[in-house]
């Protein structure tokens, strides 16, 4: 067979895009991302490269400048780069959500405001749900924007903001007033712009500081704090209140498909490195990819990381059709963040002593991978959407 993860059925523009990415991650990622990880540094240097690619502009359609690509290719570029750094896809992954949710659910005036700006890399965009008290209970959010007269004044405080420093422009789930009875229709979607940088960086507007990880660093994870912050009513997205938790819902769905990519990309990695590495290393006369044990891992790593590839890029074309894909994307999320850490796990043990050096990037990959399993839902969660979506579909009749 092929290298593993060959996706069939790609146009050649796809082709072109991925062995474009593939090139610039080999030469401009990988030799580079030990040093940045270790000292947590933003890969400016990269991220450069990537706006004069145009990767900020893949999935924005060509009228607002972008190059109009489809998730499937997107979520094969994020493969690409988290096999090279999963943070840097970090820095991708919020920007695409936003940019989705702007083009499918902005008002026209919005799309025209935001999307050429965001295709070249100029506004950056990042995507706030979480709160320091809750997780995963959306309809709990406590941060609530009241109506002033033309304006809307937002207090409270968000959590876990990936390139909350970095990003220029910030799409945060809030309260308001709708008297919906259901609370998820009481959740409204803005549009906050904001300058980069830590502090007071507007009036009413706090980014406290980089929040300390034990992996995906360079990325910078924040709070984001609201002081009486006044915003305009045109900063409601689709000027629709109450109708935020169904455009974040749907920006998930494709923020689960990235989360599949990166798991993807850190798996190939790994399992990349440990044949490597099996090849080269000998004991009792031969090398260890010869012994059974070892033999049987890799062929174990590399099904788990065909499986996974397989199962995300249905969810991907399946979010492309526009069917429906909750629990495809669920499932992708689930079985590629668990064979991530799998996979992961085993090219360490594969390196022994030296997968426990920094100077291997195994060490690296053992501390991204559990990332997965909680980013976008933890593997709980996404159980919970795929038992709901198959009860709809295998509702008893008795």
């Amino acid at each position: 067979m092929a290298r593993l993860a060959q996706t069939a059925d790609l146009t050649d523009v796809q082709r072109e895009i991925l062995a474009t990415v593939r090139a610039f991650v080999d030469k401009e990622i990988i030799p580079h991302a030990q040093a940045l990880e270790h000292g947590d540094t933003y890969p400016a240097d990269i991220v450069a490269g990537m706006r004069e690619m145009g990767l900020f502009g893949l999935t924005i359609a060509e009228e607002y400048g972008g190059l109009g690509e489809s998730l499937l290719t997107y979520a094969l570029v994020v493969e690409e780069i988290a096999r090279g750094w999963m943070s840097v896809s970090g820095v991708i992954n919020t920007h695409f959500i936003v940019a989705h949710m702007i083009g499918k659910h902005g008002t026209p005036e919005q799309r025209r405001h935001f999307l050429p700006r965001m295709a070249t890399g100029e506004v950056r965009g990042a995507f706030s749900m979480s709160e320091p008290e809750l997780g995963s209970d959306v309809a709990a959010i406590r941060t609530r924007a009241r109506r002033d007269g033309d304006d809307y004044v937002i207090d409270g405080q968000k959590m876990w903001l990936t390139n909350g420093g970095t990003a220029n422009l910030v799409a945060v789930l809030v309260r308001t007033d709708e008297g919906a009875e259901r609370a998820h229709d009481n959740l409204t979607a803005f549009l906050v712009e904001k300058p980069e940088g830590y502090g007071e960086v507007a009036p009413g507007l706090t980014i406290p500081g980089r929040i300390a990880k034990m992996g995906y660093k360079g990325v910078d994870t924040t709070e984001l704090v609201f002081d009486g912050y006044r915003t305009g009513a045109d900063a409601v997205l689709g000027h629709a209140p109450g109708k935020g938790f169904q455009f974040m819902m749907d920006g998930v769905e494709v923020g689960r498909v990235n989360v599949a990519a990166r798991a993807c990309g850190i798996a190939i990695r790994a399992f990349e490195l440990a044949a490597e590495y099996a090849q080269q290393r000998r004991t009792f006369g031969k090398p260890i990819a010869e012994h059974q044990a070892v033999a049987f891992k890799l062929a174990e790593m590399a099904t788990k990381v065909e499986a996974a590839h397989l199962m995300m890029v249905n969810a991907a074309r399946l979010k492309d059709s526009g069917t429906r894909n909750d629990v495809a994307a669920g499932m992708a999320k689930l079985l590629a963040s668990e064979y991530c850490v799998e996979v992961t796990q085993e090219a360490f043990r594969i390196h022994g002593g030296y997968g426990y050096s920094t100077e291997y990037e195994i060490e690296r990959l053992m501390r991204e991978a559990p990332f997965l399993l909680i980013g976008e839902g933890t593997s709980e969660i996404q159980k919970t959407i795929i038992s709901r979506g198959l009860l709809r579909e295998y509702r008893s009749r008795g």
